[in-house]
């Protein structure tokens, strides 16, 4: 088998794209776009400040609840304080409630009491739930995040980056159940006291098809905070963050600007088309060569700045008899070196199966089979002639 690569000059779509400057984001203190794929920032400002967080600090509330607990649990609520500017469900002391009810209130209302009963479900009190946050933070290589409570309240202990935030919502969105959640625009909770609705602060869930997520957060020192994503086809993915925003219309306005300029970022190209010959393999015994094209087309979603390759491995020779779309070989794409599709290459016509003349003339070569051919028709005319003379003698 033979290999070769191709690099495509596909790989950096548009060049008008490319030329489109990111958003300004005046009013946003930090902000982060990343490939939601691989993790690629592809535009940052100020993306390793610390900063107050507010309730994103529920993502990694949500992150252990997913890993400790399964979704039908039931935890008792604790008592809970809440001030009154707080976000909250209004759970009673012991009232029950499902691991998947108390997601749906963190992750949607934001209620300040469904994450202290998380963290004192999962950990057992909201002091060993701060250790396993801050535990899990460094884990996950959070370099700029420190926790000091499960809720978000404004603490000096208390923050994270924007780079951080798109990391940990990286994580998370690989969670079905989690991205399920982000993406909703309303749960009702059927478990506890009685029947509840709760409705995403995220209001671009519901503004913006497209939009899929992810956590909102307010308080004093934090100010606007919103952690964005969004989506066209499966490829085609981002997350964004921005902090310290002075109202939640700048908040929506510059978390809109980044998704919309990250998602131009992407362009679908065709990699693979069935009319078009990959490889030419030598056919034994015959003077020919077979095209070998792929079984189907493929186009492929790929960012700016992205190489976009091809690994062909293709025989050097082939024998008939071969049916028309006989796989023989593959082809395979790479983006960045990552293989995202490998489709079988084919013959594009049949080949048959060569007669004892090509086969005779492939092994031993034209004068020695003219010759071979010559001797075998000279013997077939000498004994032709013995026959008649016998006959002859015979009358």
């Amino acid at each position: 088998m033979l290999a070769a690569l191709a690099v495509l000059a596909a790989a950096t779509p548009g060049s008008a794209s490319a030329a489109e400057p990111p958003p300004r984001l005046p009013t946003a203190q930090a902000a982060i776009v990343v490939d939601a794929v691989d993790g690629t920032v592809m535009f940052a400002k100020h993306p390793d400040e610390e900063r107050a967080i507010a309730s994103t600090t529920k993502l990694m509330t949500a992150l252990l609840s997913l890993e400790e607990a399964k979704p039908t649990d039931v935890f008792t609520a604790p008592a809970y304080a809440a001030q009154p500017a707080e976000s909250r469900i209004n759970l009673r002391e012991g009232e029950r409630m499902t691991v998947q009810d108390l997601l749906e209130a963190l992750l949607l209302e934001s209620a300040n009491d469904a994450a202290v009963d998380l963290a004192q479900g999962v950990a057992g009190s909201r002091e060993a739930f701060v250790q396993q946050m801050n535990d899990r933070a460094g884990e996950l290589g959070l370099d700029h995040t420190s926790y000091a409570n499960p809720v978000g309240l404004d603490d000096p202990a208390n923050y994270s980056s924007a780079r951080d935030l798109a990391t940990l919502a990286r994580k998370l969105l690989r969670n079905r159940r989690f991205a399920r959640i982000v993406d909703s625009p309303a749960a009702t909770l059927e478990s506890g006291s009685h029947v509840r609705v709760v409705e995403n602060r995220n209001d671009l869930v519901a503004s913006y098809p497209w939009v899929n997520g992810v956590k909102t957060g307010y308080t004093l020192n934090a100010r606007n905070v919103l952690v964005g994503a969004g989506e066209r086809g499966p490829r085609a993915r981002v997350i964004s963050v921005v902090l310290g925003e002075p109202t939640e219309a700048a908040r929506d306005a510059d978390t809109l600007s980044l998704l919309r300029w990250g998602l131009d970022r992407f362009k679908r190209v065709r990699v693979l088309a069935r009319s078009r010959a990959l490889a030419r393999a030598e056919v034994k015994y015959r003077d020919e060569r077979a095209r070998l094209v792929p079984r189907r087309g493929v186009v492929v979603t790929v960012r700016e700045g992205q190489h976009l390759d091809r690994r062909v491995n293709a025989p050097g020779e082939l024998e008939g008899p071969l049916a028309r779309g006989e796989a023989v070989g593959s082809v395979t794409v790479l983006v960045d070196g990552r293989r995202v599709r490998t489709v079988a290459l084919v013959t594009e016509e049949a080949i048959p199966k060569a007669g004892t003349l090509h086969v005779l003339l492939s092994d031993l070569g034209v004068p020695l089979t003219v010759l071979i051919v010559l001797a075998i028709l000279v013997a077939a005319v000498l004994a032709l002639l013995r026959i008649r003379i016998r006959i002859r003698i015979a009358k």
